[in-house]
């Protein structure tokens, strides 16, 4: 597409590269990934060296005590796959042994951590270098010291109350519970050596070996669940991605226990009005998107779960018959009222309802990719749930596990209900967009449950908009909260807030670049040309680098 619009430029320039291309949430994490390149490495190798040097970097997001979901391209087979390592919750996990604190904080709070099965499942069906060498970047930082951003050193103060309540505070705070200062140098040697032992033992030596009884032992002195028996039969897993036809496009994304299907649904149900609707900025077509927005989150309310337990209707709600019928019931004048971003049993008077697709046949997160000369791109979004997870590092590990057991729910009714072996409805979802089978766009982003609305607005950005990937992520942002509440970040003009007003939104402004809003990253590729491009969130400490 040509540009026929004008957008303000980007705060910084895209990146450029033609041989391939590195985004996430640290320099030097993107950089530890673009050295792989550069030695000869595939983005299935460089993405490993990424998610281990932002487990240094970023730790308060990302680690090895976490889990999360990946899309894969594979260049060489031309085929498009969805890797599930979201964990599971132990296998005595019930209901009753859990209260709102205690899945949230401390030692109950983790699933059975995937992120390292995700990483070196990838790594050993697809990678070509050493593991050895994919770990060096992040033992180096960990061991040596990192220099501590600002944005670290916000997110480290922010949870010292929460890290303080328990032995491993020590990783991150001073003996006076003080969080590290910008600029000043953090080490981490328990996390070190642990990722050392990885480096040697592979998923082994974590998931049955040395590391798996630091593990089992240090969570049942806690009072925790965990056994060894969890750990050595967990296993990431392959699946087939959901996909949608938008315009053309064919965009992928991960499918349930990933509730990433709100994604495709607001965009399908978009695709329906006419591209005349479809104004950048233009308050009437803001109000078309939250209004779909809100259909689609009432949708994965009722539906969404561990598909192994509870029935999703992916097919309908992803069909064109269904976004049609859903298109209909937006009242074009009106803000309607939403229960909500998940489950409860007091939905307001006058809520939303969900459909019905069975009719029709038809926090903490980070995310991160990889793409290389030959094509390949590996679009990851990982979590520890919240700040440092749990808040909680086993033993000697200086592993921070993830406290992913709070977004189940403890009411009956819920289909997300916690429970023995389950895997949690999550939102991270990574996304991948091709044109006629060949790769276009990798794009994701961190943010709760506003991942799921976030996606779909830097999406249009590059594919309706025709942004260049830094623009569209850079562009301001919208969540819908509840009942009419929207959020919206203050550098959306003030009589498009106005104009909302008047069709009974009820705006609150956040910060021009509010983190809340997420922290995207993304590559796209233009084949005609053979260069990347590489975008960046200035929301986060994100740096896109090509080379």
């Amino acid at each position: 597409m040509d540009k026929t619009t004008f957008y303000p430029p980007s705060n910084r320039p895209v990146a450029l590269g033609t041989n391939g291309m590195i985004t996430s949430a640290h320099p030097l994490a993107s950089l530890a990934g673009q050295k792989i390149l550069m030695e000869g490495g595939n983005a299935f190798d460089a993405i490993v060296a990424t998610a281990s040097t932002l487990n240094v970097v970023e730790p308060y997001m990302s680690g090895v005590g976490g889990i999360g979901v990946a899309i894969v391209y594979n260049a060489k087979d031309n085929t498009v796959r969805s890797l599930n390592f979201s964990g599971r919750a132990p296998s005595s996990a019930d209901p009753e042994k859990f209260s709102s604190e205690s899945k949230e904080t401390g030692i109950l709070a983790p699933l059975i951590p995937g992120n390292l099965a995700g990483w070196l499942t990838i790594h050993e069906r697809y990678g070509s270098m050493d593991r050895d060498r994919l770990f060096q970047s992040a033992i180096g930082y960990a061991e040596n010291g990192f220099p501590v951003t600002q944005l670290n050193s916000y997110f480290m103060n922010s949870n010292a109350g929460r890290l303080a309540k328990f032995p491993s505070k020590s990783i991150i705070l001073d003996e006076y519970g003080r969080a590290p200062k910008p600029y000043s140098r953090l080490t981490m040697p328990l996390l070190a050596s642990s990722l050392r032992k990885i480096a040697k033992g592979g998923k082994e030596v974590f998931y049955e070996g040395e590391l798996a009884e630091q593990i089992v032992k240090g969570n049942q002195e806690l009072g925790g669940l965990f056994s060894m028996e969890d750990l050595a039969s967990y296993e990431a897993t392959w699946e087939d991605p959901i996909k949608i036809n938008y315009k053309g496009l064919t965009i992928y994304t991960t499918p349930p226990n990933s509730s990433g299907f709100q994604i495709l649904q607001t965009l399908k149900l978009l695709e329906g009005f006419a591209d005349s609707d479809l104004i950048y900025q233009d308050p009437n077509f803001l109000h078309l998107f939250i209004e779909s927005v809100k259909l689609c989150i009432t949708d994965r309310i009722k539906y969404a779960g561990d598909p192994d337990h509870v029935s999703i209707p992916i097919e309908g709600l992803l069909s064109d018959d269904y976004a049609r019928r859903q298109k209909d019931r937006i009242n074009l004048e009106q803000a309607s009222i939403v229960s909500g971003e998940h489950f409860t049993k007091k939905i307001p008077k006058g809520s939303l309802r969900a459909g019905s697709p069975e009719e029709f046949d038809g926090g903490m997160t980070t995310h991160f990719a990889a793409a290389d000369r030959d094509g390949n791109v590996v679009s990851i979004t990982q979590t520890l749930g919240g700040g440092f997870g749990s808040a909680v590092a086993i033993g000697d590990t200086g592993i921070f596990l993830n406290n992913m057991s709070f977004w189940f729910d403890l009411e009956e009714g819920s289909p997300n209900r916690i429970g023995p072996n389950k895997r949690v409805d999550f939102v991270v979802a990574p996304t991948q967009t091709f044109d006629n089978g060949q790769f276009l766009l990798s794009m994701g982003t961190p943010g709760s449950w506003g991942i799921l609305q976030t996606t779909p607005q830097f999406l249009m950005n590059v594919l309706d908009f025709d942004m260049n990937v830094q623009e569209a992520i850079e562009a301001p942002r919208l969540k819908v909260i509840e009942g009419r509440e929207i959020e919206m970040e203050e550098r959306f003009p003030y009589h498009i807030r106005k104009a909302l007003e008047t069709k009974g939104h009820q705006i609150k402004t956040i910060s021009p670049w509010s983190p809340s809003v997420g922290g995207a990253h993304g590559i796209q590729f233009d084949r005609n040309n053979g260069v990347f491009q590489g975008g960046a969130d200035p929301r986060r400490d994100g740096y896109a680098i090509g080379w």
